[in-house]
């Protein structure tokens, strides 16, 4: 007799899951470099498949590695993209004229990084505080910014023990961390202890609709557990008592929503209903985002994508000209891998941050550099793999031009730059 296989359960709502959205194969952890004297080492490749709850209609990942594993040592530090603190800067100083927050004012971030964004609330005067599960990122955000942190996970217990401590928050916020939880309802369930009954919640993570829309695929990668749409993360947080009263629509990773949330019984008091919920609402209704067949078409359109990326490095190659990548991001350990590029059709990559220099590209090998390494060897294309910041990266690469480099962005299709 033939044992069942069990379905893997939403991580929301527990029902079966049996729809795919993409299958990326299987990849090493996207932020899990090589270090030059560990070259011998066999990585673990784990399935990059992104399935679909037809109930909840939650995208998501299995959970092949613990999260300690993944973000344990982290190598990404958000302060090497001036742009994104930029962007930062500015949340800081909207959320506190919107909201005027003054000197007894306590916020928290979740995935608070090396204090990119806390440092501009603690220059206002704000009481700030850190929950940052990453020792070494934690480290130097207390080192360099005197940001103090709580170097954990976040979800109910260390909610209970930041309530515990004095540091209920009036404004509990965090960037790009809500897709990279496991355990999705412990994490929201969390916020509502950690709130204050009048506080406020914001966060920002890629727009699911946009990640199919503009065949976002390389933005999949196992520190994103969870791909989120309004509509679902409506009805997580909503378990759990809490309530979306606006939305922002913005330009960060091709695309994201930044929420606004109460404890449900301040909506409607101390909070108004903005009407961009409703539309946003709408706008991914009519998109297809309670529909399978929009999940389950997108994979055809990645396959379409990676075919076109594979034949510009191979013609590439037989032309002889040479490729380097720019960005030794997440998305491009995935687009890299995911394509089957190999060191030897890619020389190296750069990127700004010390901590990745040194290192080589996770599977695929590829040996990382700093950013003058280009103005060394001068190659023909420089291939843009942290394609979000593409104008941060031309603006500081113009010189490039000057022997005939040209960019190229492989996504949402492959272009090359005049």
């Amino acid at each position: 007799m033939t044992a069942r296989i069990e379905a893997p359960k939403c991580r929301s709502c527990r029902e079966d899951l049996s729809h795919v959205m993409c299958d990326l194969g299987t990849s090493p952890l996207a932020n899990s470099f090589v270090r030059c004297d560990a070259t011998a080492v066999r990585e673990k490749y784990y399935p990059l498949k992104v399935l679909v709850c037809g109930q909840c209609f939650l995208s998501q990942l299995e959970e092949f590695d613990t999260p300690d594993s993944i973000f344990g040592d982290y190598a990404y530090f958000s302060s090497y993209s001036s742009s994104w603190v930029e962007h930062a800067r500015k949340y800081c100083e909207m959320m506190r004229d919107r909201f005027g927050y003054g000197p007894t004012t306590q916020i928290v971030e979740i995935a608070s990084n090396d204090g990119y964004l806390l440092q501009h609330f603690k220059l206002m005067g704000l009481n700030v505080f850190g929950v940052e599960p990453a020792e070494n990122v934690a480290e130097i955000a207390w080192q360099t910014r005197g940001i103090p942190s709580m170097q954990r996970f976040f979800g109910v217990d260390a909610a209970i023990e930041l309530v515990e401590s004095g540091h209920s928050a009036d404004l509990l916020m965090g960037n790009n961390v809500l897709a990279h939880v496991p355990d999705i309802n412990d994490f929201v369930a969390g916020l509502a202890i950690a709130l204050k009954p009048l506080g406020v919640i914001t966060f920002e993570f890629p727009h699911l609709q946009r990640l199919i829309e503009h065949n976002q695929f390389d933005t999949i990668y196992h520190e994103h557990f969870s791909y989120l749409s309004l509509l679902t993360v409506k009805k997580i947080f909503s378990n759990h008592r809490l309530e979306i009263f606006d939305v922002e629509e913005i330009g960060t990773h091709g695309g994201s929503l930044r929420i606004f949330a109460c404890h449900q019984d301040a909506f409607g008091g101390a909070f108004d209903l903005s009407e961009r919920v409703g539309d946003t609402l709408c706008n991914e209704r009519r998109f297809g985002m309670e529909k399978i067949q929009t999940y389950t078409d997108f994979n055809q359109k990645v396959n379409k994508t990676k075919s076109k990326i594979q034949k510009f490095i191979t013609d590439s190659g037989k032309s002889n000209k040479t490729i380097v990548g720019y960005g030794a991001a997440a998305k491009g350990v995935t687009l890299i891998n995911s394509c089957g590029i190999t060191a030897s059709q890619i020389g190296y990559v750069v990127d700004k941050s010390p901590h990745k220099q040194n290192h080589y590209m996770p599977g695929s090998r590829i040996p990382i550099f700093g950013p003058e390494k280009i103005f060394e060897t001068r190659p023909d294309y420089i291939l843009i793999l942290a394609w979000n910041l593409k104008e941060e990266i031309i603006a500081e690469m113009k010189e490039v031009r000057d022997w005939g480099g040209r960019f190229v962005v492989p996504i949402p299709e492959l272009l090359v730059l005049d």
